[in-house]
């Protein structure tokens, strides 16, 4: 099975270096020198790495056959695949490929559908889980620990534990300081509260 684990970014200096965005957690394990990866477009590749190294917290790769900077910069923006054993699982148990979340489905704690994940979107910030509700919306689920509770590969599940308002807007709490000043001590917590007990 094939996965993205980098794609090339602009040339760095004259000698055929790139600078390269990882979508791997894995690097020193999927771009180290002798790697030989495939690529899209597919007549670019395959590449196989030459060396790596970091350089002001990014990764730069050169690539066997590439010497120059006009070589470098005309693989940018190539996406960098490579061949994995669908079985293969990461070394830490608390990390998961995308190909082994997708189609899961999401659950609350008490059983509640909530629908299936049908995209993996990687933010510099944090993971997003796409979620396919049954009438056909999608919600995002931040891939946080917070929130995403248990993945069950077995059962194929997730069971999520989201913040009001994540899945329903309608129990969103909207927080204001003008709120506070205009209630007293009341604020929204009293509001939340009332809309509990309906």
């Amino acid at each position: 099975m094939q996965l993205v684990v980098a794609r090339i970014g602009r040339a760095h200096g004259i000698k055929g270096e790139v600078t390269v965005e990882v979508r791997t957690d894995e690097p020193e394990l999927r771009l180290g020198p002798g790697a030989v990866l495939a690529t899209e477009p597919a007549q670019v590749g395959p590449l196989t790495i030459e060396t790596g190294r970091v350089h002001s917290g990014r990764l730069l790769l050169r690539f066997e056959g590439v010497r120059d900077r006009t070589a470098a910069e005309a693989l940018r923006n190539t996406l960098l695949i490579a061949e994995v054993d669908p079985e293969e699982l990461p070394e830490d148990p608390d990390e998961f490929y995308d190909h082994q979340l997708m189609d899961l489905d999401v659950v609350l704690a008490d059983g509640t559908e909530i629908g299936r994940i049908t995209e993996i979107s990687h933010l510099p910030s944090q993971d997003l889980f796409i979620v396919e509700r049954p009438d056909g919306s999608e919600v995002m689920v931040p891939f946080v620990e917070e929130i995403v509770s248990e993945i069950d590969l077995e059962e194929q599940r997730i069971v999520i534990t989201p913040p009001p308002g994540l899945i329903d807007e309608s129990e969103a709490v909207i927080a204001s300081t003008r709120d506070a000043d205009e209630d007293g001590a009341e604020g929204g917590v009293n509001r939340d509260a009332q809309k509990g007990d309906a």
